[in-house]
């Protein structure tokens, strides 16, 4: 008769393995896959009144994206809505794209940021600048690089603004493109999403990205703007959501219209700048949503590790039942995990499914690598001088 030794090294390793494999089934089926089943649901808020809205832009040396997308906003199917767009001292053409843009949109606004403002995060600036400058209550916040997929974006956005709603919540990504470096953001930037957007749905929101991304206005004046992180160039989007979301008043867009792409940076260090930069703030979030990303990250790890270890064990023990529950477990997680991100990239119209089970095996040595990156930088390279921050 067969039998699994319980004293056995294969034992431990099995234990550990379905332990590990139940704590990412976790993660799969009661966050990651919960935007396949928000696109899939009936759109409870369908059909309510849409409000006005600001849709606020901060450019530096972006010409031809605005000239590429700025019209793609403007021309939006939308009733009533306003587009105002911070030039942040360009040394390029931006200026007299926005005055040719103007003479021919009558709801294009724009202005720019003093050259005096030398030691605030001129993002956030050109924000609280925006914001000041808004007529309305509902703010969209987004990038001159992006440009929403559907003339009907707003609408998506507009969908969810109950009157219990102060934060929605949308999905942006990059633009289908060949070679690895491309795949590779590109599959990041959707599991960033899943995570993000899924902890949003699953009631406890943590952060927002500011290509797509809406709140009120009355919000952002009652939490005093970014005041309360002002010494880091960034957080103007995931760390302000971080501090005024919450289950009752956030709320994510549904629909392939809500989605927005930009194009794939031209050099990886722009992407990598960026990566720090969330590294960053990340630091900086309350609750336990990061605690809850790390354990996510490493659990998936381990799983790895183990399943190898486990493997080489039950074999050199000769201990095969315990080596069919080792197929067992990575068969469960694997045909669970691919099958949610394969239903998911469809419904956000992205196709990856080819990258997803390597991207699987390699996204907790990513992080690590990234983490030791992070320690090796000097802090002082992501924190702005406090002087003049009553502008914001």
């Amino acid at each position: 008769m067969i039998t699994l030794d319980l004293a056995s090294t294969t034992f431990l390793l099995v234990a550990v393995c379905g332990i590990l494999c139940a704590i990412q089934l976790c993660y799969v089926f009661g966050i990651y896959n919960r935007i396949h089943r928000h696109f899939k649901k009936k759109n409870e808020a369908a059909g309510t009144e849409l409000p006005p809205l600001s849709v606020i832009i901060v450019t530096k040396d972006s010409g031809s994206a605005l000239t590429k997308n700025l019209p793609a906003i403007l021309e939006q199917d939308y009733p009533e809505f306003e587009v105002i767009v911070i030039n942040d001292k360009s040394a390029g053409e931006d200026e007299n794209i926005l005055k040719l843009l103007s003479d021919k949109y009558n709801n294009l606004y724009h202005t720019f940021i003093p050259e005096t403002a030398r030691y605030v995060s001129r993002k956030k600036l050109g924000i609280a600048m925006g914001i000041r400058a808004s007529r309305y209550e509902w703010l969209v916040v987004t990038e001159p690089y992006c440009c929403p997929v559907s003339r009907n974006w707003l609408r998506r956005l507009a969908e969810q603004m109950t009157p219990n709603t102060d934060i929605v919540l949308g999905y942006s990504n990059y633009l289908p493109q060949k070679g690895w470096f491309a795949r590779r953001i590109t599959t990041d930037s959707f599991f960033h999403s899943l995570r993000y957007l899924g902890m949003a749905l699953a009631g406890n929101p943590y952060m927002g990205i500011g290509r797509n991304l809406a709140y009120r206005k009355s919000l952002y004046e009652k939490h005093k703007g970014f005041a309360d992180h002002l010494q880091l160039q960034r957080g103007e989007d995931d760390l302000f959501i971080n501090a005024v979301a919450n289950k009752y008043n956030t709320r994510v867009a549904s629909g392939e219209d809500s989605i927005v792409r930009m194009p794939i940076p031209p050099y990886k260090r722009i992407w990598f700048e960026e990566k720090m930069n969330a590294m960053v703030t990340g630091h900086y979030y309350q609750g336990m949503a990061r605690f809850i990303n790390v354990i996510d990250t490493w659990t998936c790890g381990l799983f790895h590790l183990a399943t190898i270890s486990a493997l080489a064990f039950s074999i050199i023990e000769q201990q095969w039942i315990g080596m069919d529950l080792i197929v067992l477990f990575w068969l469960i997680r694997f045909i669970s995990t691919m099958t949610v991100f394969h239903h998911t990239s469809r419904d956000l119209n992205e196709n990856l499914c080819c990258i997803f089970p390597l991207f699987d095996i390699l996204r907790p040595l990513w992080s690590l690598v990234r983490q030791m990156q992070y320690l090796l930088r000097k802090k002082k390279d992501f924190l702005r001088n406090l002087n003049s921050a009553t502008l914001l």
